[in-house]
């Protein structure tokens, strides 16, 4: 018999739990053992999968494709959670999660948990998405306070989740919902599946994260190209992190290489 998604679900968060209780138990040559052992099966199930990398690219929104994205969200829950990943450059981890909690309304500062570099980060938000969350807030009082304070709080009546908080899934169909109505649905590639009977994967260009990539690159030109602000922007350890989401339009790309080798010139040149 097969199971069902939420219940592998629901199995992976008890195991989570007791992982968490069971962790500052143990020392600390027993939980690298125990990463070594999750890497292993890791390596081992994703062995035959094979992901072309998408080179040149932008898996980052456009300005135009983002409001064409944003305009078709009528939903303000779903259009102001997107718009912190876009102009935040949160990650979609930290967005579902974001509390009252977090705020501070008299700087206008966000405290942000951020994920990867397990630092905790603040940043000042935009005026005009300031203004936005807090009509949203006088608008969802009663929910928010009822989720706990969590902004992007769940449909009781549709919730097969006892957080308070969206869940990360549903959140990426919603994405991929809205993305499609814009005609922004595009797929560049496939994954190659070397393991019998496994059904190959569509690769989107567009995914939540690229409301992030969008976030970092316009940042990055905002203050001409300073790696270092973004850096910090990013929330990035290492600049090296921080160049993989600074994008160039393929416009940009292209009169970069017909200015550098002057084509008709050395074209020219040639038949000369």
């Amino acid at each position: 018999m097969a199971i069902s998604e939420d219940t592998k679900l629901e199995e992976l968060e008890r195991i989570k739990g007791e992982l968490l209780e069971l962790l500052p138990l143990l020392s600390k040559w027993r939980v690298e053992e125990l990463q070594k052992l999750i890497s292993r099966h890791y390596t081992t199930k994703w062995k035959h999968r094979s992901f072309r990398k998408y080179g040149s690219i932008n898996k980052g929104f456009t300005e135009d494709e983002l409001r064409r994205f944003l305009e078709g969200i009528k939903e303000p829950r779903f259009r102001l959670l997107f718009e912190y990943q876009a102009y935040l450059a949160l990650r979609v981890g930290e967005v579902c999660q974001l509390n009252m909690a977090n705020f501070d309304f008299n700087t206008r500062e966000l405290r942000v948990h951020t994920e990867k570099a397990h630092t905790l980060d603040t940043l000042i938000i935009p005026r005009f998405l300031f203004d936005e969350t807090l009509a949203y807030i006088k608008e969802h009082t009663k929910e928010i306070d009822e989720a706990r304070g969590y902004l992007f709080h769940t449909d009781k009546t549709r919730s097969r989740t006892d957080k308070p908080y969206l869940d990360l899934n549903y959140i990426r169909k919603v994405f991929r919902y809205y993305v499609s109505l814009a005609g922004l649905n595009e797929i560049y590639d496939t994954t190659e599946e070397t393991t019998p009977n496994r059904a190959t994967r569509s690769l989107h260009r567009l995914t939540t994260h690229s409301l992030r990539h969008f976030g970092i690159t316009a940042f990055n030109r905002a203050v001409g190209g300073d790696i270092m602000l973004t850096k910090a922007y990013a929330r990035h350890r290492e600049i090296s992190s921080t160049q993989v989401y600074v994008h160039t339009s393929k416009q940009e790309l292209y009169d970069a290489i017909e200015n550098a080798f002057q084509i008709n010139e050395i074209k020219a040149g040639v038949l000369a």
